[in-house]
């Protein structure tokens, strides 16, 4: 894969990722961490199946049997981002919680940085900046700092940022290796333990037929798949610039949960997700000119 088939590859797998509060709205009677379950048990059902097609059964569980500490550390990372992903969306806004999403790049960095010893070129940390001042624009305006259940779903919605950054560094390092252990089975990891955690707390079933078709589709269209692109282009693109393109979420997701939730966003989403998207494409303009991939 080239360097711009990936960012193409991400940018897709961002516009997949982004439609799961749209539709998580249109649910009529689960909750919470039914919602939680039934995504994640579905998502790992499409894995096996996918992975199978992919690599053979008997490759699949080599794989997920000798993939070693790294697989299972990636596995948790994806785990802790299924579940409190979910569990903030029935907690507080769309807006809310992907805006909250959006300083992974920045903690992605700071991994990259201090934990790998890598140096970032001035294009990435400008554009990290830029996006940076759009997300507190967007994050000041839309914390409802007087809602406790609002707060308390920014809060879980915290996690996401902090596992995917550690997730995106330990991929990166592993870039590095001459033969990287196979990461795509981390994802199926990740869908089974978030299923086995939340099971408890999700009796006893409430889901609607109509809940478990949507939740079927956010399992397999816009978890299972995307995160499988999401691996493969993370092979070749940097894990801040990663970062920052999966930060296309943000702007798709706000947008269909206005069209499709009739949940408008303020000025202050809007102002600064036209930031956000400056700073994804002033980054990505300067790397295809230079010739080389923006966190080289």
């Amino acid at each position: 894969m080239t360097h711009r088939q990936a960012v193409w590859v991400a940018v897709v797998a961002a516009l997949m990722w982004s439609v799961a509060g749209v539709v998580t709205r249109h649910l009529e009677a689960a909750r919470s961490f039914e919602v939680t379950f039934w995504r994640s048990g579905f998502n790992a059902v499409a894995l096996v199946v996918l992975l199978s097609l992919l690599r053979g059964p008997a490759e699949l569980r080599r794989v997920l049997l000798n993939g070693g500490r790294v697989l299972w550390i990636s596995g948790l990372c994806w785990a802790v981002m299924f579940t409190a992903f979910m569990v903030a969306l029935t907690m507080t806004s769309v807006a809310n919680v992907l805006v909250t999403m959006s300083i992974g790049p920045l903690l992605t960095a700071l991994g990259s940085r201090f934990v790998l010893g890598h140096q970032l070129a001035s294009r990435t940390w400008a554009a990290i900046a830029v996006a940076g001042v759009g997300i507190a624009w967007m994050y000041g305006h839309e914390v409802q700092a007087g809602d406790s259940r609002a707060l308390l779903g920014t809060l879980v919605a915290l996690c996401v940022p902090i596992a995917a950054a550690i997730n995106w560094t330990v991929l990166q390092h592993l870039r590095g290796q001459e033969s990287p252990p196979d990461m795509l089975g981390a994802v199926l990891i990740g869908a089974l333990i978030s299923a086995a955690v939340t099971l408890p707390f999700a009796l006893p079933f409430a889901a609607s037929a109509k809940d478990l078709s949507l939740l079927a589709l956010l399992g397999t269209v816009q978890l299972a798949i995307p995160c499988l692109m999401a691996v493969a282009a993370a092979r070749v693109l940097s894990a801040p610039e990663i970062a920052l393109l999966g930060l296309l979420e943000v702007v798709f997701g706000v947008l269909w949960a206005w069209l499709g939730a009739n949940e408008a966003p303020s000025m202050a989403v809007l102002g600064g997700g036209a930031l956000v998207l400056t700073a994804l494409f002033g980054n990505e303009l300067m790397a295809m000119r230079g010739g080389r991939s923006p966190g080289a």
